[in-house]
């Protein structure tokens, strides 16, 4: 569907201001739609995103820092995060023993048999990106790339 109808607004300033008023609201329905597949298995967006970076590290600890680092959401609290992930039994954490003031953060084997588990639902799903050819995703991921520069 058009951002004109999503939104029910017929004219924009600039072909740049709605190309940016899409990429926000699309950002916001992907991030919706995702949220929906998590929450069947009581896990947040950013929780998902740090089990996936903590599976990237497997064998090796993590810190909060380089969770912090590496997460998409810039602004979700990691501790806070490892927290609930930690209660959840999908990791454990343990005071580094070269450095008493570091904390190790791992994924347990639950943790990753639930990723196990989402990664098959997530990658059915595809969340619109079905819609588009191979080059046309290139393309975008480009186009994205380009606009952070």
């Amino acid at each position: 569907m058009k951002i004109e109808d999503e939104i029910k607004q017929r004219t924009f300033q600039s072909e740049y201001q709605k190309a940016y008023i899409n990429l926000v609201f699309t950002s916001g329905w992907l991030q919706l739609k995702q949220g929906g597949v998590f929450k069947d298995y009581n896990l947040t967006s950013p929780q998902f995103n740090i089990l996936r970076i903590l599976r990237g590290q497997h064998p090796k600890p993590a810190t909060v820092n380089m969770l912090i680092e590496r997460m998409l959401d810039k602004t979700s609290n990691a501790s806070r995060i490892v927290d609930k992930l930690e209660a959840k039994e999908l990791v454990t954490r343990k005071v580094c023993p070269s450095n008493r003031r570091a904390v190790d953060i791992r994924i347990t084997d639950k943790g990753l048999d639930l990723l196990t588990q989402l990664d098959e639902v997530v990658n059915s799903q595809q969340l619109g990106m079905n819609n588009l050819t191979t080059e046309e995703a290139t393309l975008l991921s480009n186009l994205l790339d380009k606009i952070r520069d």
